[in-house]
């Protein structure tokens, strides 16, 4: 069975997703457009015509003034922001958090105003569920969900731990409805798991009506079959379905059609919100976000600079920013605090390592950079010519106050949160002890300087920690490395060769560790510009199925190697004492 055979209903044209017309005229006719393009193209409209019809005849784009007046009205639609960041996300590879790392995450996006963190799968493991229970006891605002399979020891597990949000608290469960997933995972027929699927969402409705339900692998599922599903867990008692696309298969206009034959063939659609959960792996998670909030979806599932399984997921920012920036066409507005999305992508950076694509949408570091003469000139003329947004709309600013050798504990504590790390005393006395220490080696501390000395200074050492390393190497010398660690609380020295300093360093920290880790990618480079700059180096170490990401950084090279690499380890070894198999 192929994907184009078991979905055949959703290529055909619904409602005409896509206007066909020319580039001969604007949408009232009264002023032509250049002909340069003028070959004929569809337009992403979502008109009440079919495709059919439009190949019949040639239409202008009045349209385009329906949706722009629509964009215009006071009550836009809310379109609620489901983030799985601390779920979804940290499932890919290196993403790995601590139940502290997660809270951190937790309060920024309770700064952020999304309307549901999904906090984990707490049957998954020990700390899983803790974490999920740590922030269902502490974050206040959005909903708290916790993923669970379609099985009562799953669902219990799952609401063992959110029952301290209360009504706030909601389950979320699941089960694959495509053919493939049925045949080849589930090994079921398509009866067995529809009443499977209705079995859970009554045992969760019996816990709370806070209740959502995923199909998983939706938009490769046979239509007939998704709507009696959805149709069937709704009068089970889901609040929420979720219609996935789990391995990022379709394109907007499919999945336009697929939410609109839900929305035209459910009779009891109206008792639920549609959410929609879309991967990244052919580059369109955010067009088919918005084709399907076009369509009538309501949530939309994603996360902090896109993370996730495979090639990610929906990137909140870059959804987001979208609604906010193109209002004039797009009548769809959400909760969220743009102001905090730079910090949140920095404080997400800091905690797992991952760095941001520097041509990032949004939040990377050219997202507002302008090298070009000509594009240069036109923003000192006017910066709306080369800007469709401001930096600071969405958290991103110069700080007006210069931090160096001479700044007190005020200053740092208030750029310290301005970046996105609120921290507590004992933390950010280690932070601002370091932070003195690095300025008296440079004349001024950028943003960057303070990302790296909390991500430093904040992380979990429970087994390893560094005290010294001394290397000595040169042209005509083997290089040679003495490190002194403390392991567990006991001091312990060794010194190794190898092939330059840092390959003499790991060795030696390998010994000392009597680790297996393999080290799969190191990189170096410099935070800041200057000879005084801070040197980070990144590294990644897997063993068996684990994977994690260091990070380290000191104005000395070597030593910001011994620390990413020490530090790879620790989060390794603290992985392997958190995760247990999934039952």
């Amino acid at each position: 069975m192929t994907g184009s055979q078991s979905r055949e209903p959703a290529l055909k044209a619904y409602e005409g997703l896509f206007f066909q017309g020319e580039l001969g005229g604007t949408a009232d006719g009264s002023k032509p457009l250049p002909q340069i393009l003028g070959q004929r193209f569809f337009y992403f409209m979502g008109l009440k015509t079919s495709m059919r019809e439009n190949k019949r005849s040639r239409r202008t784009l009045k349209g385009v003034q329906t949706m722009a007046k629509a964009a215009k009205k006071d009550d836009r639609r809310i379109i609620r922001i489901f983030d799985t960041t601390l779920r979804d996300g940290e499932q890919a590879p290196g993403n790995s958090m601590n139940i502290e790392e997660k809270l951190r995450i937790a309060k920024q996006l309770q700064k952020l105003n999304v309307d549901v963190i999904e906090a984990g799968f707490p049957i998954a493991s020990d700390g899983d569920f803790e974490a999920v229970k740590k922030i269902a006891q502490t974050i206040k605002g959005p909903e708290i969900a916790g993923l669970c399979r379609s099985s009562e020891k799953d669902i219990d597990r799952a609401w063992e731990a959110l029952k301290y949000a209360g009504e706030k608290g909601r389950i979320h469960t699941f089960i694959a409805t495509s053919d493939i997933h049925m045949k080849y995972k589930l090994q079921m027929e398509p009866d067995k798991v529809l009443a499977a699927a209705v079995k859970a969402v009554k045992r969760a409705a019996s816990y709370t009506p806070n209740v959502e339900f995923s199909c998983e692998d939706a938009v490769r599922t046979r239509l007939p079959f998704l709507a009696e599903v959805v149709e069937a867990v709704i009068a089970a008692g889901a609040t929420t379905v979720n219609i996935p696309d789990t391995v990022g298969y379709t394109i907007p206009f499919e999945y336009f059609n697929i939410i609109k034959y839900l929305k035209d063939n459910v009779p009891n659609i109206d008792k639920a919100i549609i959410s929609v959960h879309c991967h990244n792996d052919l580059g369109l998670s955010v067009a088919n976000s918005i084709a399907a909030i076009q369509a009538g979806a309501g949530q939309v599932e994603c996360t902090i600079n896109g993370i996730g399984e495979r090639a990610g997921n929906c990137s909140l920012e870059e959804f987001v920013m979208i609604l906010k920036t193109r209002g004039d066409i797009l009548p769809f507005a959400t909760n969220i605090v743009t102001e905090q999305l730079t910090p949140a992508s920095r404080l997400l950076t800091t905690v797992t390592g991952i760095a941001v694509q520097p041509n990032k949408s949004i939040v990377g570091a050219n997202a507002f950079a302008h090298e070009a003469g000509i594009h240069q000139h036109g923003m000192l003329m006017e910066k709306t010519t080369y800007e469709i947004m401001t930096p600071e709309s969405v958290g991103l600013s110069a700080s007006a106050i210069v931090l160096g050798k001479h700044s007190g504990h005020h200053a740092l504590r208030k750029r310290l949160v301005e970046l996105g790390h609120d921290l507590d005393d004992e933390k950010f006395r280690r932070t601002f002890d370091r932070f003195k220490e690095l300025a008296d080696l440079k004349k001024e501390i950028f943003d960057e300087d303070l990302d790296a000395i909390v991500s430093d200074e904040i992380r979990e050492e429970d087994q390893y920690k560094l005290d010294h390393v001394t290397v000595t190497c040169g042209s005509f010398a083997v290089a040679t490395a003495t490190v002194q660690m403390e392991i567990n609380g006991v001091t312990v020295r060794t010194a190794e060769l190898g092939d330059g300093p840092v390959d003499s360093t790991f060795k030696a920290i390998k010994k000392l560790t009597k680790s297996k880790a393999k080290l799969t990618q190191y990189n170096v480079g410099s935070i800041t510009g200057g000879t005084d700059a801070q040197g980070e180096v990144t590294v990644r170490v897997t063993e068996g199925s684990h994977a994690v990401v260091g990070k380290g950084a000191s104005t000395d090279i070597i030593v910001a190697s011994a620390k990413a690499y020490i530090h790879a380890l620790n989060r390794l070894s603290n992985k392997q004492k958190r995760l247990t198999d999934v039952i």
